[in-house]
Order: structure tokens, then sequence, then C-alpha cells
């Protein structure tokens, strides 16, 4: 049973977990809206848990040997509900406790997060695998693109494939 709630279809929803054992997802979102990564872990918090682990993904400064001065992320419609299947996918191997993805679009200036991923659990060693494991998995199946802008003035489009 889902528990949804929708500030836009496509973006946002809250799911409760579907079976038993299944750990608690506190957030599954793309958005336009700054994130935090604190607030992420501060979300995933479990009386029951050992430890807390976070991933926060930042525009750098560089790619390569250019210089860059921001990225500007764009996605595909359905990417709400990806973000939402990875986070079901990874709850219901019921690992962790509870686990939140967030993944902003938009322009972003260096130095602002672009994704945030927190996950709480009985143990550090499983709190660490799930966070890695949502970080690969929206690397991999998020549909979001990303136009990198140099201090040059020109542009680049990434994540194309």
């Amino acid at each position: 049973m889902h528990n949804k709630t929708h500030q836009d279809e496509e973006t946002f929803v809250s799911i409760s977990p579907d079976k038993p054992g299944s750990a608690r997802v506190v957030r599954a979102e793309v958005t336009e809206a700054p994130i935090s990564v604190t607030e992420l872990a501060g979300a995933v918090q479990d009386a029951a848990a050992g430890a807390v682990v976070t991933f926060e993904g930042v525009v750098r400064n560089h790619d390569a040997d250019r210089a860059v001065t921001g990225i500007g992320y764009s996605c595909h419609p359905t990417a709400g509900r990806i973000v939402e299947q990875i986070a079901r996918d990874v709850a219901q191997a019921g690992r962790v406790r509870a686990l939140g993805v967030v993944h902003r679009v938009g322009d972003l200036a260096v130095g602002d997060a672009a994704l945030a991923v927190a996950v709480s659990s009985d143990h550090r060693a499983e709190a660490f695998a799930v966070c890695g494991q949502i970080v690969e998995e929206v690397k991999k199946r998020l549909p979001v693109w990303k136009r990198q802008t140099f201090t040059d003035g020109t542009a680049q489009w990434s994540n194309l494939a």
C-alpha cells in the first residue's frame, strides 16, 4: 500500500513501506528547490538505528581542465516516478531502517547540492552500502541531463546517452 503525496505529479512522492520489513522512504523527489542533506538526515532518523550515512553531490568548479561556473540540470517528465522506483526497490530489500533521495533540477551554482541521499540503519556497514547503492542507481537510471557553463562563456551538454 502506498501513501503518496504529490506537489507535482512527476516530481514528488512520499512512500510508506510496501511490505513488512521494508525500509521507510521519507522522501523520493526531483525538485527545483534547494536541497539540504542535513534536513534529509534528520528525516531518516530512527530510534533503532545506530548509523545515519549521507551523500551530498555538489556542483564543483571544474570539469577536467576547464573552470565551471554552474550547471543547468533538466530531466525527463518521468524522473519523479523513476526516483520513486529506485527508492522503493532499495526499501523493499529491507537492509536499512529509512532512506531518502532528492535530485535537484534547474540552474545550480558552484557549491550547490545537486543530489542528496540519507540512509539510517542498525549498523554502519549497511548504511554505507545502501547509500552508495542509491547514488549509483540514480546515476544509472534517472533521466537527468546537465549543461555545464564554463568561465569562458561556452557551455557543454553531458549525460545525454
